[in-house]
């Protein structure tokens, strides 16, 4: 798997902006490759209720790949495109996702999609409110997915950021809302911490930022 191929670096507000365009590998595709494939691909353009775009979701898959990322917690599954590329390049890892839904009607979508993916085995998803269930996760875990409540991505951020692994990072969508002074707040905290450094990743343009513990 190629990583992450970056065409562009700019500084900005005092992060790396990075702008990326993963593909994936023209390696032979198994059973389970071919599957996923054709369903993301048959679904590419009716992904609703807050998913990412499918460009957004190759950078996570293209992130885990790179990285090796095994133990992955994702913070607000919605139907569950997101997950599906987490999971399927977990497949590749060795590893597994854990996701958590706080809304019954998203989370039962996201269940069927993660069968008709082929994907099911390998995603352990909650029916929980976040604020209440991520405090109490043990981990650790090496890549963390937080696509929720915006308000609440600092405050993800320190629940969960000494359960991190060395070298492990904690990614969030939607961060170049610059409207949103949660996210402004967000990212005034990623740059303080000394432990994380922070990039930001341009995708379809809604943008992630990505912070990896460095010691």
């Amino acid at each position: 798997m190629a990583p992450v191929k970056t065409i562009i670096a700019l500084i900005l507000g005092g992060f790396i902006f990075l702008g990326n365009h993963p593909s994936l590998s023209a390696e032979p595709m198994s059973e389970l490759d071919l599957r996923v494939s054709r369903f993301l691909n048959d679904t590419k353009n009716s992904w609703t209720d807050w998913n990412v775009p499918y460009e957004d979701g190759k950078i996570l898959y293209d992130l885990v790949l790179k990285r090796n990322f095994r133990h992955i917690l994702e913070i607000g599954t919605s139907t569950g495109h997101s997950t599906i590329w987490l999971a399927w390049a977990a497949s590749k890892t060795g590893g597994q996702v854990t996701t958590i839904e706080i809304d019954r009607g998203r989370y039962e979508k996201a269940q069927a999609n993660f069968q008709k993916a082929g994907l099911s085995p390998l995603i352990q998803a909650f029916l929980a409110d976040a604020h209440q269930m991520v405090p109490g996760l043990k981990g650790p875990y090496d890549f963390i997915f937080c696509d929720a409540d915006k308000d609440w991505y600092v405050k993800y951020f320190l629940m969960i950021r000494d359960k991190i692994t060395p070298g492990g990072c904690f990614a969030a969508h939607n961060v170049l809302w610059s409207h949103d002074p949660h996210i402004k707040q967000f990212l005034d905290h990623l740059q303080k911490d000394s432990e994380f450094r922070t990039t930001l990743l341009k995708g379809s343009g809604e943008g992630l930022s990505l912070s990896c513990r460095i010691h």
